[in-house]
């Protein structure tokens, strides 16, 4: 093929695959709760799907292609890798009023997703990617206990808002095996997400005012402030430090034991992830520049904050777009 004929056909490539990038990330992600992981997964859909598109006849839709090209390259990953996960899919609470410091850098560990990298998509079917409930942190960790058949079904189907029809092309099942795959799928995620009403979010005036009275209180080192703004019981992890904590009382110590003391030592500055309120935490450090600390992923209810993800992981802020010394 001659050079112009390559590079017209490159640009068309691009212009036809570009629009499903983000929702093909987001997907990536939710099946495999990386998204570092996720992003160089895409990256190498991309290049399958250049190499294979000249011979790409169109029997089904670009997007359908592009997302057996990614789920084949997902379901290979998995075979691959362990399960990610939380620190409270270890094991039961700490008791300890003296939190450990010490990480588990062994255990594969789940991470956030920052929303800006799937932007606002207004129309359908792309809106229903960046759907909020589709990309809970809670579903997420979830979804890493299914096998990964189930995992892209009950995110093809339930999600996604796929057909049987559809998903069963698409993994070469049949429509009987992808309902009774989906009905296993939901009863073990029935077992392992909290129910929608638990996590009902306040109205926006409601959660901006919570969300507000959360910075001030941390910031200014206030623990009963924000104790007082946690449900009786909340749970707060700090993956990859395997140890976490709930209720008041024992959130109340942890924070006593890590937090700086008195104003000035912390900044949170306001984000979004996985359709949550999030923070991006910066530590003062000797130096007298904040410097990044954590991704805080809350979930918020009517009744208070029930949970808080702190990812203690500098590489995410990247993702987030956001520098790691706070101007």
């Amino acid at each position: 093929m001659k050079t112009d004929e390559r590079n017209a056909e490159a640009e068309e490539f691009a212009r036809l695959t570009d629009p499903f990038r983000r929702e093909l990330l987001a997907y990536s992600y939710r099946m495999l709760g990386s998204v570092h992981d996720a992003e160089d997964l895409v990256q190498e859909v991309y290049l399958r799907a250049w190499r294979s598109y000249a011979a790409f006849e169109a029997r089904a839709s670009l997007r359908t292609w592009l997302y057996r090209i990614a789920t084949n390259a997902c379901l290979n990953a998995l075979e691959h890798s362990s399960r990610r996960v939380l620190p409270s899919g270890l094991a039961a609470p700490s008791d300890d009023p003296e939190p450990t410091s010490v990480r588990a850098p062994e255990v594969t560990w789940l991470e956030p997703f920052a929303e800006r990298l799937i932007g606002r998509v207004p129309e359908d079917p792309a809106a229903v990617v960046v759907s909020r409930a589709g990309l809970r942190l809670a579903l997420i960790a979830a979804l890493q206990y299914l096998p990964g058949q189930q995992r892209a079904v009950v995110i093809l189907r339930d999600v996604l808002a796929w057909s049987a029809a559809e998903v069963a092309e698409l993994l070469g099942m049949t429509n009987a095996g992808v309902n009774s795959t989906l009905l296993r799928a939901r009863s073990r995620l029935a077992r392992l997400v909290p129910a929608s009403d638990e996590i009902t979010e306040p109205d926006e005036p409601a959660q901006r005012e919570l969300l507000d009275r959360f910075v001030k209180a941390f910031e200014a080192a206030d623990i009963p402030a924000i104790t007082q703004l946690l449900t009786e019981h909340a749970a707060w992890e700090m993956p990859p430090i395997p140890r976490w904590f709930t209720g008041r009382d024992a959130i109340g110590r942890l924070l006593a034991a890590r937090l700086s003391s008195g104003p000035g030592g912390n900044r949170l500055v306001p984000t979004r992830a996985n359709g949550q309120p999030a923070f991006a935490m910066y530590l003062r450090r000797e130096d007298g520049l904040l410097h990044a600390h954590s991704i805080q992923v809350l979930t918020v209810t009517r009744s208070g904050i029930v949970h808080i993800s702190s990812f203690l992981d500098e590489t995410l802020f990247d993702h987030f777009d956001l520098p790691l010394i706070h101007p």
